[in-house]
């Protein structure tokens, strides 16, 4: 017993256990000490992104900033021990209200939780319960659908489903009922038990410990906060005959699952992109070599986990622009300096000089959705007066229209192969766009720290505020290829038009 304290003893889904009374969190100690892996870490312990939602004696709890003494004597229900889980997670699939899934077990525990306690929900009644939780794949529309609708489940090719995930998302992806209950293969609930758990401390030195609980006490972080500092536009555009300019705040990819893997001594370490492919932000990811590294040093498996904060502070960026275009159809778009960045603009927009300039800020990536050829596609969109087709890299097309009744949206992107994983993942790309232009923004100071260290500080709009969005799927006889990208690009110059096109994101 650590440091002589007592024990707490508590059902977990009708069965009572008993754990040590250490200082733990509900959730390190359902994930660790009990092995439950279905309730998620994506933002502990900051209270924020619901990915971790519990119910304790029937009340939705956030587990990450719940001690577990406080539930001694208490009941716990986990996704394991909800009736209809199963249910849930067929409706969330149907719609194709899941994608990685890593939100969605947190999610199904409230709404699940609520129709229980009220009866069957309706759409404002959906929204309200979502107010407590994050979801950056799907937009949210999916999931109101699922839990209002409660739709029929049909038979469906998951394979051909699966290969058209992984085009929109850009790594191999699993489709079914058991993603959207958490079991898509997330690298931190596949560790072994006995692995070593390794953090980052606030001065940027990796901590081992025996256990998330352990490594976290040893490392004395002091969790960051979200700042009062104004969020500015890093890049300057020089002077010239510009009709139409744009100017973007450093932005974040917010994706739920923050970067883990694992590795065993002389192993191949476990990828980051466990079941989604993080809108590029982890595709560099160094959480992998560190494990191997860690394991090699350590002789055991070795857990290597960003915190939240750490995703926020270290992860690489969409690279800021500010852009300008002449009557002609010429410009220029000034960028951060990223690798590959010029040659992503050239695909679009050949007539667009650009200038890569220096920022101090965190570090960028080309890889993130879209970065820079959305930006000139949306710069250009400024000479026209009525919404016009985008043509993405891939070669898939999209049109796209802001009005006060939502958003609308048409797409041409080959073979459909699933079109409820289409539409699921354009329907995310039209709440990211929307959200990115009217929303989202970082503080970084003049020394290029991250201020803004919560995940409800990345502006990401929320499911009340989300305009209904409609998706419609235009036959095309060529070959399959990402169409949610295009609809990105096509939403992004739609709402901007519809915001007046504000010379500075977030339009607000």
């Amino acid at each position: 017993m650590a440091n002589g304290s007592r024990d707490v003893s508590f059902e977990v889904n009708g069965d009572l256990v008993t754990v040590p009374d250490e200082g733990a969190s509900l959730l390190e100690t359902l994930r660790d000490r009990l092995g439950v892996r279905s309730a998620k870490d994506g933002c502990s312990p900051q209270g924020q992104c619901g990915c971790c939602t519990v119910l304790v004696d029937g009340q939705p709890r956030v587990s990450c900033v719940t001690a577990t003494r406080r539930v001694d004597g208490r009941s716990i229900t986990t996704l394991e021990g909800i009736a209809d889980a199963s249910r849930w997670a067929e409706a969330l699939c149907a719609t194709g209200g899941s994608q990685c899934g890593f939100c969605t077990p947190g999610i199904i525990i409230r709404l699940a939780g609520a129709a229980a306690k009220h009866g069957p929900l309706d759409d404002a009644g959906v929204r309200d319960a979502l107010k407590a939780h994050l979801c950056r794949c799907t937009g949210w529309q999916t999931i109101v659908e699922a839990a209002v609708a409660v739709p029929v489940v049909r038979s469906r090719d998951f394979a051909a489903a699966a290969t058209r995930a992984a085009l929109e998302g850009g790594v191999p992806q699993r489709v079914g009922p058991e993603v959207a209950a958490g079991s898509g293969g997330f690298s931190e609930d596949t560790a072994p038990a006995d692995a070593l758990v390794a953090v980052l401390d606030g001065v940027g030195n990796w901590v081992v410990g025996e256990s998330l609980f352990e490594a976290r006490r040893l490392a004395r972080k002091v969790q960051g906060r979200r700042t009062t500092a104004e969020a500015r536009p890093p890049v300057d555009l020089p002077p010239g005959d510009w009709v139409a300019t744009l100017r973007t705040t450093w932005v974040d990819p917010g994706y739920l699952e923050t970067d883990a893997s694992w590795c065993v001594p002389g192993g191949v370490p476990v990828s980051a992109q466990g079941n989604g492919g993080a809108f590029g932000g982890k595709a560099a990811s160094p959480v992998g070599e560190l494990a191997r590294r860690l394991a090699d040093a350590h002789g055991r498996p070795v857990r290597v986990l960003y915190s939240r904060e750490d995703a926020v502070r270290l992860g690489p960026k969409r690279p800021p622009v500010a852009g300008g275009v002449r009557a002609d159809g010429t410009g220029m778009l000034a960028v951060a300096r990223t690798a590959g960045i010029a040659a992503a603009i050239a695909t679009v927009a050949p007539a667009l000089e650009v200038l890569e300039v220096d920022v101090v800020g965190p570090a960028t990536s080309a890889a993130i959705r879209g970065a820079g050829w959305v930006e000139a596609v949306v710069l250009l969109s400024a000479l026209d007066d009525e919404p016009r087709w985008v043509v993405s890299p891939q070669g898939a097309s999209a049109i796209a229209e802001v009005t006060a009744s939502g958003i609308e949206v048409t797409v041409r992107c080959g073979d459909r192969l699933d079109d409820v994983v289409l539409r699921s993942y354009c329907v995310g790309a039209a709440h990211m766009a929307y959200s990115w232009v009217t929303s989202e923004s970082l503080a970084v100071d003049d020394d290029g720290r991250v201020l803004d260290l919560t995940v409800r500080s990345l502006g990401i709009v929320g499911a009340a505020s989300t305009p209904p969005i409609a998706v419609h799927i235009e036959p095309d006889d060529g070959p399959p290829v990402n169409g949610s990208d295009a609809v990105f690009a096509a939403v992004a110059a739609a709402t901007w038009r519809a915001r007046g096109h504000a010379s500075v994101w977030p339009t607000g």
